[in-house]
């Protein structure tokens, strides 16, 4: 419920562009634009829909025989365990060479090809488990209309900062060019003071989101190891820890985490790179160290 708090912004930003939009276009309907943009959220948790989306944005299959008589046991004693209803949900398979897994859009659970061949039973049903923690306590549809409710604004930003490239990037502007540009940034500024609050909004909104989202991945640790799944849990971490150290980063990446475009469910490369201070505040995901220093307690009780 934050995370979908903390976009409200920018889901306003973008109420009001359909509208305008849907104006220009059908003068004496303009309402019903915002109306059916507003209804297409339900469309993340329609079966059909999720599928295609799985299939073409995030770039997953359905398991092979074998691959699916290797996850339907865990996946069961998983859910057995947790007390959730395994069959709600749908596993999905990602052909990378890089250990990760994903909870994405009302019911997809994915894992990485490498994740099924390289991790033992017990490593992987800690995986399986991490992902249903993220859905089980809202974290993958929230993500998803959080996203998809803020496509128009991001649409239009980048078509903006497009236009900005394009007029600045000659080396001489034309004076009407230029008295454009001015006009527009005096434009901006003014409805920045104006709407101070908004605006600083507009700018921490990056910030809190990527902070609760980082609790978010705790919170679906907690999740694994609440079932028992701690130990496990803890062999993958170090697991991931230790390919970063060879391939020479130093920010974790790991289970699940944001799409790897601004669409669906939560799920992060699996390898990261390296960053400043800015880029650590705006990470989707805790380091190793946060995430292994929460799942001590849970380690101590072996």
């Amino acid at each position: 419920m934050i995370q979908l708090l903390l976009q409200l912004p920018s889901f306003l930003a973008s109420l009001v562009i359909v509208s305008v939009l849907s104006q220009l276009l059908l003068p004496d309907m303009g309402w019903l634009g915002g109306l059916l943009w507003l209804a297409s959220g339900a469309m993340a948790f329609h079966r059909p829909t999720e599928r295609a989306l799985a299939r073409h944005l995030l770039n997953l299959r359905h398991p092979t025989p074998r691959e699916l008589s290797r996850l339907e046991p865990l996946w069961r004693a998983v859910t057995a365990r947790t007390g959730v209803e395994g069959r709600a949900y749908e596993l999905w398979i990602e052909d990378s060479d890089h250990l990760n897994a994903l909870a994405a859009a009302g019911h997809i659970v994915g894992v990485t090809r490498f994740s099924l061949e390289r991790l033992s039973d017990g490593q992987l049903a800690a995986v399986l488990a991490h992902e249903l923690g993220h859905h089980v306590r809202g974290h993958a549809w929230s993500s998803l209309l959080g996203q998809w409710y803020a496509v128009p604004g991001r649409l239009v930003w980048a078509v903006v900062r497009k236009l900005i490239r394009l007029v600045t990037g000659h080396g001489h502007m034309g004076f009407w060019a230029a008295a454009l540009l001015l006009v527009a940034g005096a434009a901006v500024l003014l409805v920045a003071l104006e709407y101070w609050f908004v605006t600083l909004t507009l700018v921490a909104a990056p910030y809190l989101l990527a902070a609760v989202t980082r609790r978010a991945e705790v919170r679906a640790d907690h999740h694994a190891a609440a079932a028992g799944f701690g130990p496990m849990l803890a062999e993958v971490l170090h697991l991931m820890q230790a390919a970063d150290r060879e391939s020479g980063s130093v920010t974790a990446s790991a289970l699940s985490g944001c799409g790897k475009t601004a669409a669906m469910g939560t799920r992060t490369p699996a390898r990261g790179r390296r960053q400043g201070l800015l880029g650590k505040l705006l990470s989707s995901h805790p380091d190793y160290h946060t995430r292994l220093h929460h799942l001590a307690p849970y380690l101590k009780q072996r």
